[in-house]
């Protein structure tokens, strides 16, 4: 059995480790006011970002899926760990060494299974890269000087070889302690007939690494003649590696594509590292699989949506490079940012344009783009027999629809009356009519919930995080202005508890209308209230809640920013303060006037004086918190 990890290194653990440094591994994020970040959602697809992250705090938030949690919970949810796993991979990145219960720790028995398929790769990188030096890695190295890569390009991109025998890889990684079952499992070895083999031999080794750093699988490229193998060799699908979903090169490249705003997709491992050692480093590229859905959600996360971004794509000119192309093309509208092409000259691929021409050529090529609808339009067009009528109404059939489909509408038109030129059709307002009816048709499907349109893009609000479609829990007017005060001073209370107290812990639970904001408070008191706050505060509230409904709506409140363009102060806490203390005594005193009302004229006079005695006195209080404000506290 499992031995469990000791509690003071979980929180060793938790406290090391910045969340907004973990979910910057995922995602870019970008100031959201109030000392939070925000960004697009790694949980589910949107448009503009509601994903928030408060690192005083260490929690996230999604306000449109209602995702949220601390770092732990983010790595368990993002990469589907166990919490063992995450703790043991967190704990790793912050050097700290973990102490295991229950009858000590024993490598390989009580480490998650990703955890030890990560190990192994870890360990199967290293071997790689130390074989290159070797005698038999010569002609892996004269590939490599060949194509314009010298030792330190080979070192920076983890190159490595595999030696040609049947099972080095596989007995050094036993040597380790790691069982035939997690290397068969990785996909580092495979079944022979007698026992485990090595499943890359007599190949140079590029390691594959996830958007966090860590490598999950390999691409190897075939250097001998008498090697029967395909001229790329991949890991086969695995827990931890899946083609659709890594691309080669970002972690390397992520980090500008976020600062710049732009990424360059290639086609091979030798393009991405031309192109890095050429100054292009947002290259990136896939493994052994066309571009697709779950690329572009990696890409999304870090371009963030952002109306300026760009994705370059570079191809070969020659009928398979355009056949790609297209197919990018079709995947253009799941792309916020603007999709542009690189068509390499001579059919030359970006390693070999380096290798013949030098770096300034890769970069000029990335410089020479041309939007992707330009490339689909003219290839749509040029298959049609434009000096007839029939091609030339042909062709408008089929290229309007990608004009209707650009992005910036102002493009849109300036397309569509080119487009006009380009078929001959001397009425250019009928053509742009034509474009602008499918455009409409396109937005009118969107909005029915079809197929998604491609519309201009409009800034986000920037006032406040937008409502969750399907909230938790119990429903709330969020309209009920009594409502948005609690929910602001319940904010306060967490998020700035040296503000609001102690005066926040003299309120009763009465006080919050809205049931589940009675419950949050209700939780804080249990923590020992917003006086006691300290840095295990947060925690002791999230632990009171009596379900994960409430915790997730504390940990909402947490991050949610709050309604004040200016940093919050004492002033601003006390209008919080006042204005629910204020709704509770109105509520009480309209309960008060229908109690007076059912009592009549005949009721006990001692119990009426009681009744109208209370009613004068909230009344007056009421009066003073009006004129007063937080002094009638």
């Amino acid at each position: 059995m499992a031995g469990r990890i000791n509690d003071d290194d979980v929180k060793a653990v938790r406290d090391a480790v910045p969340i907004d440094a973990v979910v910057s591994e995922y995602l870019q994020l970008r100031n959201a006011g109030g000392g939070n970040l925000k960004g697009l959602c790694p949980f589910h697809d949107e448009k503009s970002p509601s994903f928030h992250v408060s690192p005083a705090k260490g929690l996230y938030h999604c306000f449109g899926c209602q995702e949220g949690g601390d770092t732990v919970d983010f790595i368990m949810k993002i990469d589907h760990l166990s919490f063992a796993e995450t703790i043991e991979r967190l704990a790793s990145q912050a050097g700290i060494t973990l102490r295991y219960e229950e009858g000590g720790y024993t490598p390989g028995r009580q480490q998650g299974e990703r955890t030890r398929l990560v190990e192994a790769h870890k360990a199967a990188a290293q071997f790689y890269v130390d074989q290159l030096d070797g005698p038999e890695a010569e002609i892996g190295r004269k590939f490599l000087a060949e194509r314009g890569f010298d030792q330190a390009a080979a070192q920076h991109f983890g190159v490595g070889y595999s030696p040609a025998g049947w099972d080095h890889l596989t007995r050094f990684l036993r040597g380790r302690g790691f069982s035939d079952q997690e290397l068969i499992l990785s996909g580092l070895s495979q079944d022979g007939r007698r026992g485990p083999i090595d499943r890359f031999r007599g190949r140079l080794m590029w390691p594959i690494r996830d958007i966090a750093g860590e490598v999950v699988g390999f691409g190897a490229r075939k250097l001998r003649d008498d090697d029967n193998g395909p001229k790329y060799l991949n890991t086969p699908e695995t827990p931890l590696y899946r083609k659709s979903q890594v691309l080669y090169g970002i972690d390397l490249a992520k980090k500008e594509i976020a600062k710049t705003n732009r990424a360059v997709v290639v086609e091979g491992y030798t393009d991405v590292m031309a192109c890095h050692l050429a100054g292009i480093t947002t290259a990136i590229a896939t493994c052994g699989t066309s571009f697709g859905e779950g690329h572009i959600k990696i890409l999304r996360r870090l371009l963030m949506d952002n109306a300026g971004s760009e994705v370059v794509f570079t191809f070969d000119g020659d009928a398979a490079g355009q056949k790609a192309a297209l197919r990018a093309f079709e995947d253009d509208q799941k792309f916020a940012a603007e999709t542009s092409i690189a068509i390499t000259p001579g059919g030359m691929d970006p390693c070999d344009l380096r290798l013949a021409k030098g770096d300034a050529a890769v970069a000029d090529l990335v410089e020479s783009r041309t939007p992707l609808f330009e490339f689909a339009l003219r290839h749509v067009v040029s298959r049609h027999n434009l000096d007839t009528t029939v091609g030339r109404a042909a062709a408008l059939d089929e290229a309007a629809p990608i004009v209707a489909n650009i992005k910036n509408s102002s493009i849109q038109h300036e397309s569509a009356v080119q487009l006009a030129g380009m078929l001959g059709i001397l009425d250019t307002q009928f053509v742009v009519r034509r474009v602008g009816q499918l455009a409409r048709w396109a937005r009118e499907r969107g909005r029915d919930g079809q197929t998604p349109s491609r519309t201009p893009r409009r800034a986000p609000a920037a006032e406040a995080p937008p409502q969750p479609a399907a909230p938790r829990g119990p429903a709330l007017n969020l309209r009920s202005p009594a409502h948005r005060v609690e929910r602001e001073l319940l904010k306060l209370a967490l998020q700035r508890p040296d503000l609001v107290s102690p005066a926040f812990d003299a309120y009763g639970l009465d006080e919050f209308t809205a049931p589940p904001y009675a419950t949050v408070r209700q939780c804080i008191e249990d923590a020992g209230g917003a006086t006691a706050a300290d840095n295990e505060y947060l925690p002791r509230v999230i632990d009171a809640a009596p379900d994960d409904t409430v915790r997730a709506m504390v940990r909402e409140l947490a991050v949610e920013p709050l309604h004040t363009r200016r940093d919050p102060d004492e002033a601003y806490a006390g209008v919080q303060l006042v204005a629910v203390r204020l709704a509770a005594v109105n509520q009480r005193v309209t309960e008060i006037r229908g109690t007076l009302q059912r009592l009549g004229s005949h009721a006990d006079p001692e119990h009426l004086a009681a009744v109208q005695n209370e009613l004068w006195v909230l009344q007056q209080y009421g009066q003073s918190l009006r004129e007063r404000g937080y002094g009638a506290l």
